[in-house]
């Protein structure tokens, strides 16, 4: 009887420390359940070029429906970020319009890798809705119908890559470099095509994915223009230095095929 009485106690104490042990690893890990559960997601903080403004809010809305995880996009040209990321901007991932800002940031140390190519861009040219620019005949026609003191809008290709793709589309389509009272650059592609989406410009160069929006493309007259007339626009992304585990899977996540067929959908190419 006595062993059975022992048997007994040994066991309710037994109980009640494995009850306390849990009540002690739930406490632990309430933090991280209550994060997966979105009751406190995690934020994650980006820079990415301009013309990447449409697909990414897209991809962002669709990946935090998936895992709870708020990715907070800064956009500009693809050159300010880079300084601004040399300069301390805190960030964890750099999405370039281009592969040579990437390449500026590895050689000074500020990348875990060399990155990854994530799609190839396209220009489009624009002109106002109500335009009677001869749209359809191309890029030289709509240059040479420009009267005195139009303006031709561009990105400003010292910073930004669909900028210098802009200038070489011109010259190949034997244009030439327009004067200083023609053109009027933006700071980044997103602004040059606001420039022609209000009239402030009559025509302009601009990323195919800004132009096919539904936000902007109700402003604009759009000519997807040909591969060929410039250098191929292949864009390229990096995790920085101290980048973290929420970050590591994000950028998996933009390579992965659902992600890739939204960039696609957005006017952009696969990476080849």
């Amino acid at each position: 009887m006595q062993t059975d009485w022992f048997e007994h106690g040994r066991q309710g104490r037994r109980a009640r420390t494995l009850l306390v042990s849990a009540l002690f690893v739930s406490a632990a890990l309430f933090p991280f359940l209550a994060r997966a559960q979105g009751q406190g997601p995690v934020r994650l903080k980006i820079a990415a070029a301009s013309n990447l403004k449409f697909v990414l809010a897209d991809l962002t809305s669709q990946y935090k429906q998936q895992t709870g995880v708020q990715v907070d996009v800064n956009l500009g040209a693809s050159g300010n970020l880079a300084r601004q990321i040399l300069q301390g901007l805190p960030v964890e991932q750099f999405i370039s319009a281009d592969e040579a800002w990437v390449a500026e940031l590895a050689k000074a140390g500020r990348t875990v890798d060399a990155g990854q190519r994530y799609a190839t861009g396209r220009l489009a040219l624009i002109v106002p809705k109500n335009s009677a620019l001869p749209l359809a005949q191309g890029l030289a026609a709509v240059v040479r119908a420009l009267k005195p003191g139009d303006k031709f809008a561009l990105a400003n290709p010292a910073l930004a890559p669909y900028g210098v793709a802009a200038v070489e589309a011109l010259q190949r389509a034997g244009v030439g470099p327009l004067t200083a009272q023609q053109k009027v650059l933006g700071d980044h592609i997103g602004q040059a095509t606001q420039f022609v989406a209000t009239g402030a410009a009559q025509a302009g160069i601009t990323a195919l994915a800004l132009a096919q929006a539904p936000e902007i493309a109700r402003s604009l007259q759009v000519l997807p223009l040909p591969a060929d007339l410039h250098a191929p626009l292949h864009q390229r992304m990096v995790l920085l230095k101290g980048a973290g585990a929420a970050a590591a899977n994000w950028h998996q996540f933009l390579l992965s095929p659902p992600a890739q067929a939204v960039f696609v959908r957005h006017g952009y190419a696969l990476p080849q």
